[in-house]
């Protein structure tokens, strides 16, 4: 998310000079497994999920926390009851990435009960406020608000509007705000453009511009009336005659997280970079920056980035660049500055990054970026706290990655200079961290943004992370057997995956729903009336230690039940067969089943193997591009585009329509994922991926394009003949699949349900077991390899899942008679299961490993449906292997 920067110079009138590359340290980078903490003793909460574009949280004396949504809405969960409400809603203007964008408590809230937020204002005027409000037992009262101070904004283009609220310790409130600059049509460069008319595109009149808010951190002190007064040593004097006296650091793009040393009072912040075809030392100087601010100051931008590196002067009239600004002086010259034109020297840096790996700091990965700055902790500071961190992470920085998704501990020597840095809690996979914070009990909070910009996402939320030193928490895991289904729904709540890393801990488990408590690591429970349930479980050891876990359950709204029958083999096909079948769907509260809502499709797919996860979606159509949709989502590419709604980027669907009928649409797309590329959709440049194999690339592009064809609906009945894999191979898989979705009832949204045949060919290869215990052997040969089953010794087996034995007659085996021999038994469903058939295999000796192969049919009893089939080998007397296998064949 673009949101971020900031830093200036101690007395304006020269006393202070820039920091050359020269002086700067040395950089190392410390392994991920070097610091020797037990990450077992790190225990992590969900304490809420699903939110609205969480931007910010404030965490309450009673650990009760409240959440800033962007689009308005003030949430609260209380930490007793573990219930999450909506206290407020906010009347805001929530376009070009503004909204409610900060909260956070007064340091004497206990007492007095302020808090506060910073938000665009609803309506015509284009302005945002911070303000003071009183918030009380669990109620923002409104008629409270105190307006501290308005910051003219523009609303014409997009972004950039930060907004985060934080206090030092020494109770100085610090406010974020972006440069709220034109982010389209700089051409690759930076947003400089002093053209008459095009004063929105300039940064120069916002960032670098001291008479302004904008592109700013300002550092206030609130004082009891609701206004504030002017600290000592700001950037500028306090009488404002050199510009706003509010401005602490200026030279900011996107100052998206702030955060103080409660020491030593340094600032920290991520500022967001910008995407410009601008050569750099690093690729493109397109860096995102974490900034160390020790005095006021001001941070560069739009003149410089990184370690001081100068943007070009460009003249948008002529197109052409000239040289750019000296970091030691940098003068302003631009027709929309209102403020003073000489300005301080540039401060570099502190660790920045662009979208190539980094040769400085490789840890931080590539690709898209949004970086951010969390606090640096100190472990005296919590000296009874139950869960302060271990004191290895004394004296360290915490930053994190939207984007990128990693949490890294940055470790600095006695001045505050880089040493080193290494991965905190990699283990802990938060999907784009928005905030950090470290309670006074020593527990670290994240709010979690979730995947899709700007969207209510079900993997957001707030996550608490418990370290102990002596007796750890239990690690709660909550798994209810009905999640959603009309009332009354009868369901198990089952507490069995929770764990305790203390060897010989008791646990004792109890469920809370409403106001009803229940306990038992297993029970069942029945809900009557048709509503959302929160179902929280805490587990408890003998020691008092505590870990809880809430999940959701929806009542009011049966799942439809589709189904598909079929009096062919539903596991195979042949040669000159077919597929007869009937699609059925039942829904309890639409009674009468929408068409429109209900797709059927029938594909051949050139693959056949791991279909589970490629159908997992249960959304028919498209899934020749199944294996190709699990390579794009492993790329960055969802953190700014989703399937059918505008995120950061073009839906996939959009960009599907616009390429359809051009010519060489798929190299087209396929070049620009490689290089990525500006200027198409808007304002967001989309990142290179350099390194992506060129297959790959075309690949995913076939798929988005894929997207924009409308597959027409087969018959709910049919007989389909099986052409498809002539000639294919074997490895190709017929895919009849059937999804409706229902209506929704009783306030609960619509559920979609579906169901599968796949038919794969019967030719299976015996080393591609689900389960067993004999050995696999690669035997080279002079003409190539071949792979087989060995060391098959009496009582070992193998398991192959799911298989209808439908009008199956035989299976037909590759054998090698190499050993005493023995039997192969066919039993369903276990070991010892019935017995549908055998086979006697003779003794031998192999004297020619590629051409001792002989073919032997096992006959199938007449058996229907399907079963885990499991081949037991048995020879009693034998003391060695019995005979080898290569593969079986499925005949009908």
């Amino acid at each position: 998310m673009n949101y971020i920067k900031s830093f200036f110079w101690l007395a304006f009138m020269g006393a202070a000079s820039a920091v050359t590359p020269s002086e700067r340290p040395v950089f190392r980078q410390v392994a991920a497994d070097s610091t020797g903490v037990d990450s077992s003793r790190f225990t992590y909460t969900t304490l809420v999920s699903g939110l609205d574009e969480p931007m910010g949280m404030a965490i309450l004396p009673d650990y009760d926390i409240v959440v800033a949504e962007r689009k308005g809405a003030v949430r609260y969960y209380d930490n007793e009851s573990k219930e999450l409400k909506t206290i407020a809603q906010f009347n805001v203007f929530s376009g070009i990435e503004d909204g409610l964008l900060g909260v956070a408590a007064d340091p004497g809230f206990k007492e007095n009960n302020w808090i506060y937020f910073y938000y665009g204002v609803g309506g015509t005027e284009n302005i945002s406020h911070l303000s003071r409000f009183e918030l009380k037992d669990g109620q923002l009262i409104q008629s409270s608000e105190k307006v501290m101070l308005k910051v003219p904004t523009q609303r014409t283009y997009c972004c950039h509007s930060a907004g985060y609220l934080t206090f030092g310790s020494d109770g100085l409130l610090y406010l974020s705000i972006g440069d709220n600059t034109n982010a389209e049509e700089i051409e690759g460069h930076n947003p400089t453009d002093e053209r008459p008319g095009r004063h929105l595109s300039d940064d120069q009149g916002t960032t670098a511009n001291s008479n302004d808010y904008r592109g700013k951190i300002l550092r206030i002190r609130p004082e009891a009336d609701g206004g504030y007064s002017i600290p000592d040593g700001n950037l500028f004097p306090k009488d404002g005659s050199l510009g706003k006296p509010e401005i602490f650091a200026m030279g900011l793009r996107n100052p998206f997280r702030v955060s103080v040393d409660p020491k030593t009072q340094y600032v920290y912040w991520g500022d967001v970079g910008p995407d410009t075809e601008i050569k750099a030392s690093e690729g493109k100087l397109s860096y995102d920056e974490i900034n160390q601010a020790r005095k006021p100051g001001f941070f560069g931008y739009p003149y410089f980035l990184g370690d001081n590196e100068v943007f070009p002067k460009y003249d948008f009239e002529t197109k052409k660049e000239g040289p750019g600004k000296d970091p030691l002086r940098p003068i302003n010259n631009s027709p929309n500055n209102t403020g003073v034109k000489e300005l301080p020297p540039a401060q570099p840096a502190f660790i920045w990054y662009g979208k190539v790996p980094s040769k400085k700091w490789p840890l931080v990965g590539k690709g898209g970026a949004s970086a951010m700055a969390g606090p640096v902790y100190y472990s005296d500071l919590y000296p009874n706290a139950p869960y302060k961190l271990p004191e290895y992470y004394n004296g360290k920085l915490f930053i994190y990655e939207w984007i990128r998704k990693w949490i890294i501990a940055v470790t600095m020597d006695a001045n505050g200079n880089y040493v080193s840095m290494e991965p905190f809690l990699p283990q802990l996979k938060v999907v784009a961290p928005m905030d950090m914070q470290i309670a006074k009990d020593g527990a670290v909070y994240l709010l979690a943004y979730g995947t899709n910009w700007f969207a209510r996402n079900t993997d957001s939320g707030i996550i608490r992370v418990e370290y102990s030193e002596g007796n750890r928490n239990p690690v709660a895991a909550a798994k209810v057997s009905k999640t959603v289904g009309a009332a009354p729904l009868a369901v198990t709540l089952s507490a069995k995956g929770s764990k305790d890393y203390d060897p010989g801990d008791k646990l004792s488990y109890e469920w809370k729903i409403g106001e009803k408590k229940l306990n038992g690591e297993e029970l069942k429970y029945s809900f009557t009336k048709p509503g959302i349930y929160n179902v929280v479980l805490t587990v408890t050891d003998q020691n008092g230690g505590k870990g809880s876990a809430t999940t959701q359950v929806k009542v009011g709204n049966t799942p439809p039940a589709v189904t598909i029958s079929s009096q062919s083999n539903k596991s195979f096909y042949w040669d000159k067969s077919s597929l007869d079948y009937q699609v059925k769907v039942q829904d309890k509260e639409d009674k009468v089943i929408d068409p429109k809502k209900l797709k059927v499709s029938f594909n051949y797919l050139a693959f056949g193997k791991d279909l589970a996860s490629v159908l997992s979606s249960g959304e028919p159509g498209n899934l020749q591009y199944a294996n190709t949709e699990k390579l794009y989502t492993s790329l960055d590419c969802k953190a700014c585009h989703t399937l059918e709604t505008k995120s950061i980027g073009p839906a996939l669907k959009e960009i599907s329509k616009r390429y359809a009928e051009k010519a060489g649409a798929q190299e087209t797309l396929a070049d620009k994922i490689i290089k990525g590329g500006s200027g198409s959709w808007g304002s967001y440049p989309m990142p290179p991926h350099a390194d992506l194999p060129k297959k790959d690339a075309q690949e995913i592009a076939g798929y988005i394009l894929s997207l924009g064809k409308q597959e027409e609906n087969i018959p709910l009945t049919g007989k389909i003949a099986l052409t498809n894999h002539v000639g294919e191979g074997t490895e190709g898989a017929y895919v009849l699949q059937a999804a409706y979705t229902d209506k929704g009832a009783n306030g609960i949204a619509p559920i979609k349900s579906s169901s599968n045949i796949i038919l794969r060919n019967p030719l299976i290869q015996m080393e591609d077991y689900e389960e067993g215990n004999v050995g696999v052997v690669i035997a080279t040969l002079n003409t190539g390899y071949i792979s087989h089953i060995a060391n098959i010794t009496d009582g070992k087996y193998t398991r192959f899942n799911h298989i209808d034995l439908t009008r199956i007659r035989g299976i037909k085996f590759q054998v090698q008679e190499a050993g005493a021999g023995g039997t192969i038994e066919l039993r369903l469903d276990s070991k010892d299961g019935p017995l549908a058939g055998s086979l006697e295999v003779k003794a031998g000796k192999v004297q020619n490993p590629k051409t001792d192969w002989k073919e032997m049919t096992l006959a199938v009893q007449p058996t229907s449906g399907f079963h885990d089939l499991y081949f037991v080998y048995k020879n009693p007397t034998a003391k060695g292997a019995l005979f080898h296998l290569d593969w079986m064949y499925f005949e009908r």
